[in-house]
């Protein structure tokens, strides 16, 4: 099976190779302006139908409001307008998005999508404001509108981290914060997707709240691991206990791996490398199973469910960012072949049998498999993911359009569609198609050509290239994280209050104890940095909300009963 499976990948492999040159100068424009009327067709209905609610309902013509009434898909293809070459709607977008934006609503959000989405997209938009011809002010990129917005949204979210182990509840109320019932249940990626946005944040404005908050959760998320090195899928915040405990790459999982591996390139930290690499080792032994990657127990690495998961499409793109290009391509020439077989990867795909598993055969118009295609095709320019991203176009070209947009596959058999389109159609779908298709868009710019600002701390060299993508494709210029050198002066404060602290701590634990050891757990624990298990935490309460999630299949988490 193994061998035949190899000669059927090289088969394709060498068609693609024969066919490479046909796609030359002309047939690129051309796929790019079709991915283009693909954009514009979903935007200018949710605009039309939609705005100012999160998202578009594209057979019915009208909109609502899913991860909090933030004009959610607006903020996220703002940056997709600029890397499709359209300055003017950016700008207009930007200046629309600062007189409408309330972070003050009364109203329970997603911590992880509000981050990823709304944090993530404006602080993008803030870092391409100058190449889109906004009006500067005077200390950008250390200061600006989008900068403080981002800033503000942020801040909502920080309540949620104020927990026994610093890793976040999974909900907070903007106005509120965290209520007093609040599960304390939450995803892995929802504790260990913040480092991006939370240091770019930091390093911006100056306050490292945000950094220190995300690097708590990733540690107290890192020390959490089983005894074989696995995380499960969710986890209660306030004592570290795994409440499911299956270890995959997909849902409820993923982007704390992706994380990982681009805090260590755009922090410039090889820690992070060197835990993302202790994950792939592990990864590799318990999980992979004849180049597919299946969910195992995280205790004994025994297989609970030989699944694929659409979200774990990723993946290919992930390794090829370590070099791993011969595991790559033949992962991704399985979810392709899934795709070719359907016209779109289903939630969940049972890989023994072959098929979609019942109730889980949506697709809706995810962009992992494009995503790993675009920087597959960055690393080897094999034309064999040109050919890919063809065939997700022309899907959803033929499939998934409708008068009003652009709708979610309800089930892969029959095309069905549902009346949904996620904000991540534009942010995220639209936009690595367009990125493979346009391989001398500015976000492939390999350092030939920059900007230079000046700033109160300096000169800066912005727009260099090098751009770390979040989880919801918005771009993060590296270079901006070091123009402000504020954030510095801030940690060497920090740095001298905290060598301040150790030796006070230190002075305390020489002295003689009348209550015994139990004293030692009230101080700060030097060697973390942080509060004991045993420190109290601040009460918060919120006005209580219907709560109408629950756990199915590996513990992910479902919004809808009838999901």
């Amino acid at each position: 099976m193994v061998v035949s499976r190899i000669v059927i990948f090289g088969l394709v492999l060498a068609a693609a190779f024969a066919t490479g040159a046909a796609y030359g100068l002309q047939t690129m424009e051309a796929l790019r302006n079709r991915v283009k009327s693909v954009f514009y067709h979903a935007y200018e209905n949710y605009l039309q139908h939609a705005f100012p609610l999160d998202e578009l309902r594209p057979l019915t013509c009208d909109g609502q409001d899913t991860w909090g009434s933030f004009s959610l898909t607006l903020i996220d293809a703002l940056d997709t307008l600029l890397v499709l070459g359209n300055t003017s709607e950016f700008r207009r977008v930007s200046h629309l998005l600062q007189n409408t934006i309330d972070f003050t609503q009364d109203v329970n959000v997603s911590v992880f999508e509000t981050n990823i989405r709304v944090v993530g997209g404006l602080l993008s938009a803030h870092m391409l404001s100058k190449m889109a011809g906004m009006e500067l002010e005077p200390d950008w990129p250390c200061t600006g509108p989008l900068l403080r917005l981002a800033e503000d949204a942020a801040r909502k979210l920080l309540p949620a981290f104020h927990t026994q182990t610093g890793m976040p509840y999974g909900t907070v109320n903007l106005l509120h914060g965290v209520h007093a019932n609040e599960t304390p249940v939450t995803c892995t990626a929802g504790v260990g997707t913040f480092i991006l946005e939370f240091a770019t944040l930091s390093r911006l404005t100056g306050d490292p709240v945000f950094e220190e908050a995300a690097r708590r959760a990733l540690r107290a998320l890192w020390e959490s691991r089983s005894d074989i090195g696995l995380v499960g899928n969710h986890i209660n915040v306030n004592n570290s206990h795994w409440v499911a405990e299956d270890a995959g790459i997909g849902a409820g999982v993923d982007s704390y791996f992706e994380y990982l591996l681009k805090a260590a390139i755009l922090l410039q930290e090889p820690k992070y490398m060197e835990m993302f690499k202790e994950f792939v080792q592990v990864i590799e032994k318990y999980m992979r199973h004849d180049d597919w990657y299946m969910w195992v127990q995280m205790s004994k690495g025994t297989v609970s469910m030989p699944v694929f998961q659409s979200l774990e499409a990723f993946w290919p793109g992930l390794q090829s960012l370590v070099g791993d290009i011969d595991s790559a391509m033949k992962t991704l020439h399985n979810y392709h072949q899934v795709w070719q077989k359907y016209g779109g990867l289903p939630e969940f795909y049972n890989i023994p049998h072959s098929m979609p598993v019942d109730k889980r055969e949506g697709y809706p118009l995810r962009p992992e498999l494009i995503e790993s295609a675009m920087y597959l095709y960055r690393a080897t320019k094999d034309p064999f993911l040109l050919h890919l991203g063809q065939d997700v176009l022309e899907a959803i070209e033929k499939i998934s359009s409708v008068p009003c947009g652009h709708a979610t596959i309800k089930d892969v058999h029959d095309h069905k569609l549902d009346n949904r389109m996620e904000s991540f159609f534009l942010a995220e779908t639209t936009k690595y198609l367009y990125l493979l298709f346009d391989p001398e868009n500015f976000l492939h710019n390999a350092g030939t050509h920059w900007d230079s600002v000046s700033t109160p701390f300096g000169p800066c060299i912005l727009n260099a290239g090098g751009y770390v993508f979040n989880t919801e494709a918005h771009p993060i210029d590296p270079a901006a994280l070091y123009c402000c050198n504020r954030f510095k002066e801030e940690q060497m404060q920090v740095h001298t209050q905290f060598e301040d602290a150790k030796r006070s701590v230190k002075s305390y634990e020489r002295r003689p104890s009348s209550t015994g050891s139990d004293d030692k757990s009230k101080v700060l624990d030097s060697r973390e940095g942080k509060p004991s298990r045993k420190a109290k935490v601040p009460v918060m309460s919120a006005p209580s909300q219907p709560y109408t999630s629950r756990l199915s299949i590996m513990g992910q988490m479902f919004l809808h009963k009838d999901v």
